[in-house]
């Protein structure tokens, strides 16, 4: 490692994507990852792309960045295959939100006169029209709204890709290798320790998501106020009698088919710190609600059953910002977003370390709003 060296402290989506256009910018960069890259929330994710059915009512800039990066994705996967020659399986068939009963059915009526507000593409379906969509539904569906362009990728091929472009671009992945600690002198980071051995490095992003309050020798005021939320997925697989086609999502759960017939299922939303396991609790909350609106997922093999920390900020924004500490940059906080904002993070990271400067875009998502 030599100072001109970008480090990047996590090897999720968000720290493999950043390094990777850092990269093909002509930096030199390598990346540590306490385990194998790649392998936790970013994992564990269902790779929906739902910018439109997770806008909330107060929070227009957040939405407006989640479009920036839908619209990005296209560009991205592209530079991506291009690089890695692995698709990242960008479906674009939109998806539908359901209602299984009257109070849901309400609910969502507030959700779609909000969405027709904003002018944002939405179309509302009575049940049987939703169900003519996709025949796998419950005849109990009591209404639906059809949000076309709601994507979604796999991500765990994006995980793939990501590694293989940084490989050959000739970045470096140090995988089951903490960083222990950054060092700051004169408000200017100075170096990173790993394995007792302080390395000297001017340039340090921090992209190890849940973990990235824990990180030892950060000033108090960059330190970001993130925390983990517990999120349970499952892993269904598909069968010749059973295939949905489209993502679907109710108040409580959602489902994202993936072409290899796996069919994700999550999540719950739990505020356990970094509690590890599966609880018999959360499995039978996500299949029951999932078998009230699909019922064929009955017969299902299960497949996998998954635990991922999101990392959630204080306002559940994403944080994609320089820091007081000169050669400091972090982006972490991203929630329920990650795969989402994967590009614009990645883009507008590697304008802010490079042209030293953020866009107007990305300026409402700086760490100096929690000061």
């Amino acid at each position: 490692m030599n100072n001109d060296t970008i480090a990047i402290i996590g090897g999720g989506v968000i720290g493999l994507s950043i390094g990777w256009q850092l990269l093909r910018n002509g930096q030199q960069v390598e990346i540590y990852d306490s385990n194998k890259a790649g392998r936790a929330a970013s994992w564990v994710s269902a790779g929906m792309l739902a910018p439109v059915s997770e806008a909330g009512f107060e929070e227009m800039e957040l939405l407006n960045l989640n479009l920036e990066s839908i619209k990005q994705f296209p560009k991205f996967a592209e530079e991506l295959k291009e690089d890695s020659g692995i698709d990242i399986d960008f479906r674009t068939e939109g998806t539908m939100m359901i209602a299984v009963d009257r109070d849901q059915a309400e609910q969502l009526r507030r959700l779609y006169e909000f969405r027709k507000k904003i002018e944002l593409p939405v179309e509302w379906l009575t049940g049987s029209e939703a169900r003519e969509r996709e025949p796998e539904l419950s005849p109990a569906i009591k209404s639906a709204v059809w949000i076309p362009n709601d994507y979604q990728v796999d991500n765990r091929n994006l995980i793939l890709a990501l590694i293989e472009a940084v490989k050959k671009r000739g970045g470096t992945i140090h995988e089951h290798t903490p960083v222990e600690s950054v060092s700051v002198t004169n408000d200017s980071i100075s170096g990173i320790t790993i394995n007792g051995e302080e390395k000297t490095i001017k340039r340090v992003v921090l992209a190890n998501g849940a973990w990235a309050r824990e990180m030892k020798g950060l000033p108090d005021n960059v330190r970001p106020p993130v925390r983990p939320v517990k999120g349970q997925i499952l892993t269904l697989r598909m069968t010749k009698e059973f295939t949905l086609q489209k993502v679907l999502r109710s108040p409580k759960v959602y489902f994202a088919p993936k072409k290899d017939g796996r069919l994700i299922v999550g999540a719950t939303v739990e505020e356990k710190g970094f509690e590890t396991f599966p609880t018999a609790g959360g499995v039978k909350y996500i299949l029951e609600e999932a078998w009230e609106a699909v019922p064929g997922i009955y017969d299902l093999p299960l497949e996998e059953i998954n635990v991922g920390f999101r990392p959630s900020s204080r306002d559940n924004e994403p944080i994609i910002s320089d820091t007081p500490v000169k050669g400091l940059y972090i982006a972490t906080g991203h929630y329920r977003h990650g795969i989402l904002l994967t590009p614009v993070t990645a883009y507008e990271m590697a304008g802010i370390i490079l042209n030293d400067k953020p866009s107007e875009l990305i300026k409402p998502f700086s760490l100096l709003r929690f000061r």
